[in-house]
């Protein structure tokens, strides 16, 4: 998911480092406590149980959401369209 927004200090368990996400309008909070590094506004994150575990830069994501699309269309069309 991209980041749109950080808020939070991350100094205190009062002030954590949050993320908002969005992937295609749908936009979630995330905790960063996890995260390999901050991540930048426009970053993507990868996530698991509302938290981010790894920060990828734009290039990175962008062939890896190419790819996940790619597999997505390659197994709708092999089950005949009965995912859409």
């Amino acid at each position: 998911m991209q980041v749109v927004e950080i808020k939070g200090s991350g100094d205190s368990l009062l002030d954590p480092s949050i993320a908002v996400v969005d992937a295609d309008g749908m936009k979630k909070e995330i905790r960063l406590d996890l995260v390999d590094r901050m991540p930048e506004i426009g970053e993507y994150l990868i996530i698991h149980a509302g938290f981010a575990i790894n920060c990828l830069d734009t290039e990175n994501a962008e062939k890896s959401l190419q790819l996940l699309r790619e597999m997505a269309t390659g197994i709708e069309e092999e089950a005949g369209g009965e995912f859409t």
